[in-house]
């Protein structure tokens, strides 16, 4: 008697194989959207290139030092200060993440803690994260206005709203 269709097939089929698989790579995109797009002060473990224990242990909240940056200029105190920063890409609103280290109204650092909703979005901000420091650090931070940094035109953006809380934060 010739085997039945059933019996004849292979006990392993890779159609389902690739079902679960699919299955499980959407799953693991849509947690890695979910995760990405929280601030930074959520329980989620964002994508960074650094730390964002930055401000957990900032002086500034101890800090009263403050200097002036030159004539008119507004004082800032020392210390680290955080703030994310909002934009709109291509894939709509984005927030990344942004420290600074001040000393006399001065960038003696910066970090940047990625906020990724997308593949495309991971990219740019981390390709703006690897160049930022080049350009702020040794700037003051009244004359911070970031624009295109190593290709990213549109994570500046969200820089220099993260900027402008941090220089009320800093006041």
């Amino acid at each position: 008697m010739p085997a039945s269709p059933a019996s004849a097939r292979p006990s392993s089929s890779p159609r389902p194989a690739r079902k679960v698989v699919l299955g499980t790579l959407a799953g693991a995109s849509l947690v890695g959207a979910v995760a990405g797009c929280a601030p930074s002060g959520a329980a989620a473990v964002p994508d960074s290139t650094t730390s964002p224990a930055a401000c957990a242990s900032s002086p500034a909240a101890t800090s009263s030092s403050a200097s002036a940056s030159g004539p008119g200029a507004q004082p800032y105190r020392d210390g680290t200060f955080c703030a994310d920063g909002h934009y709109v890409s291509p894939n709509g609103p984005e927030t990344i993440g942004v420290a600074l280290t001040l000393k006399s109204g001065v960038v003696t650092n910066v970090q940047i803690t990625e906020h990724p909703t997308s593949a495309n979005t991971r990219l740019y901000q981390r390709h703006f994260a690897s160049g930022i420091k080049d350009v702020v650090v040794g700037k003051k931070l009244d004359d911070l206005n970031v624009g295109v940094v190593s290709g990213s035109s549109l994570t500046g953006q969200g820089f220099n709203d993260a900027v402008t809380v941090i220089k009320r934060e800093a006041s």
